[in-house]
């Protein structure tokens, strides 16, 4: 069992499935919200009201729904396992409403991305550990998000990956064999 580390929701339990996911640790959770609330409020920008947030490689749910409960008013998921999209639909039913989240089942390897960026104010991409490229991933996305998205890509700290032309890094945090990068539109 997972907790909700902040707002509304804070300290409601979150169901997991051990066998495929490896959910955001409260620690990174706690840090990742700070730091785009501390970017939000240096540049005037609300990350939060009337905003989506765009879960990649969802798992369970941790931090779309964390998302949620501070405030953001939708939450896209993307998850392939079937299995785990069980519990992420649990978890999703528990917290949300009807009208507050979307499920996508895809492969990322090659998305396109159908959708409308234009209220996308933060992307959260978590990949399995070294089984995932996501160099494609972030050229696609760096020619669909608006000026002030942040992109932020949790990854170990072997994993390497390039920056595309279009994006710039703004802040980078190290968790344990863990690492955050934020990056935006340069």
């Amino acid at each position: 069992m997972i907790k909700i580390t902040g707002g509304k929701f804070k300290r409601s339990k979150l169901d997991i499935i051990s066998k495929f996911v490896r959910p955001t640790s409260s620690i990174k959770r706690e840090s990742f919200f700070s730091v785009i609330e501390s970017y939000g409020f240096k540049n005037s920008y609300n990350f939060y009201n009337q905003k989506i947030f765009l879960d990649l490689f969802a798992g369970v749910g941790t931090m779309g729904l964390e998302a949620i409960s501070r405030g953001v008013d939708y939450v896209i998921f993307y998850e392939k396992n079937k299995e785990v999209i069980k519990i992420l639909e649990k978890n999703c039913k528990k917290l949300c409403k009807n009208d507050q989240y979307e499920i996508i089942e895809e492969d990322l390897s090659n998305s396109n991305f159908e959708l409308n960026f234009e209220h996308i104010s933060i992307v959260y991409i978590d990949p399995p550990y070294s089984k995932f490229d996501i160099n494609n991933l972030l050229k696609t996305l760096q020619n669909k998000i608006q000026k002030k998205t942040i992109i932020g890509v949790e990854s170990s700290l072997n994993d390497d990956f390039e920056i595309p032309n279009k994006l710039k890094l703004i802040i980078q945090k190290k968790y344990g064999k863990g690492l955050v990068r934020f990056l935006t539109l340069s």
